[in-house]
């Protein structure tokens, strides 16, 4: 398994995602979004999955954290439901039919889930586990450790530990309800000062 193994969708709205959070996005958050989606990629080959819709997990990784932006950042909503709505927009301006519009914001929200069923939605178990790994560093041991270091050696962490552990712990304490508040009383700031792959970085 290599980088190169791994091509982003060549389609309008796979282009556009990846410009809107390159716009927004500091690089070590555009790191982070590349690299979940590399990890979310990787888990399928390792794990044999198919019938795998690559277009709506790209652009879903590419925009589940734009909901933390102060420019997309809603005043009651989950940072993860309100990355889903901006992939609803964006998927219906390329588009995309409504129902497969909405499986975006699905599988953006369920990236926050404790768990995915595969089996109810695989795209969403890819990115939730793809994302654990690259901020809590669950399964870090499942990839082959070359393809782990090839990835870092290109998209490295950076500031991610600090950026995203301010991001979502403003989020908790301004939306208590939501499930950064759940992601702040599980210990994330620590598991992301404390991840195995900062070594690595």
């Amino acid at each position: 398994m290599q980088l190169s193994t791994f091509m982003p969708p060549a389609t309008p709205a796979a282009r556009a995602a990846r410009a809107l959070a390159a716009r927004y996005h500091s690089e070590s958050m555009r790191n982070h979004v590349m690299r979940s989606w590399l990890w979310a990629e990787a888990f399928a080959v390792v794990e044999d999955r198919g019938d795998i819709d690559h277009e709506l997990l790209y652009v879903s990784a590419m925009l589940h954290d734009i909901g933390i932006v102060p420019e997309f950042d809603n005043v009651t909503l989950s940072y993860e439901e309100s990355g889903g709505h901006v992939a609803v927009a964006l998927t219906t301006g390329a588009g995309w039919a409504m129902d497969r519009s909405r499986r975006a914001l699905d599988v953006i929200i369920r990236h926050n889930w404790p768990a995915v069923d595969p089996a109810m939605d695989v795209e969403g178990y890819l990115l939730e586990i793809g994302t654990a790994l690259d901020i809590s560093g669950a399964r870090a041991d499942v990839l082959p450790a070359a393809f782990l270091r090839e990835v870092l050696a290109e998209y490295p962490r950076l500031q991610l530990a600090r950026e995203f552990g301010d991001g979502v712990v403003d989020q908790a304490t301004r939306k208590p309800h939501t499930s950064a508040h759940r992601l702040v009383a599980g210990g994330v700031v620590g598991k992301l000062e404390h991840h195995p792959l900062e070594r690595q970085a």
